[in-house]
């Protein structure tokens, strides 16, 4: 049987994960897009659903950070003219939004949302791993730094022209 293409690609998801207060998050209206909802019914079904979202599943953006996303995000462009400001949801809250709005959609791209999240997991722990092996490198390279110095310092003293003796005066 062949695999079912996604109807969200995972890579598409990944450009909308943002980080947030050092969290992974990605904002309301793309995880509505994402669910194939409007933006106000997600928010609804969240109101409706309070105890679902403890503040690590969720938060709500403070209005500075809802200006520096409408900036650095140009798809959340129509965010600016919002009165309200939008939500944040971990990858816990966008797992409990699709349960929430409970349609085929949002729990069938809730699984590919999770692969995304995990996915990013997976490369910030790799970069981590690379920089200390970078750091690594580099402490051992500096160890070898101050070895070359001193064996060049030697070969130049080897490369000095012995001074000439004094020549002795013969006679008186």
């Amino acid at each position: 049987m062949p695999e079912k293409k996604p109807i969200v690609p995972v890579g598409r998801i990944e450009q909308r994960i943002l980080l947030i207060r050092d969290e992974k998050v990605i904002v309301d209206a793309d995880l509505a897009e994402f669910y194939g909802v409007p933006t106000k019914r997600l928010n609804e079904q969240v109101k409706r659903n309070k105890g679902r979202f403890p503040d690590d599943f969720m938060f709500q953006l403070s209005a500075e950070e809802k200006s520096e996303v409408v900036a650095n995000c140009d798809h959340l462009s129509k965010l600016k003219y919002s009165s309200s400001l939008p939500y944040a949801f971990t990858e816990h809250g966008a797992i409990m939004a699709a349960n929430a709005l409970n349609s085929p959609r949002a729990i069938e791209v809730s699984v590919f949302i999770v692969r995304a999240f995990v996915k990013l997991r997976r490369m910030i722990a790799e970069n981590k791993e690379l920089s200390r092996r970078i750091v690594q490198i580099e402490r051992h390279l500096a160890d070898h730094d101050e070895q070359i110095i001193e064996l060049i310092k030697a070969i130049k003293q080897l490369l000095k022209p012995d001074p000439l003796p004094k020549k002795r005066r013969i006679g008186y």
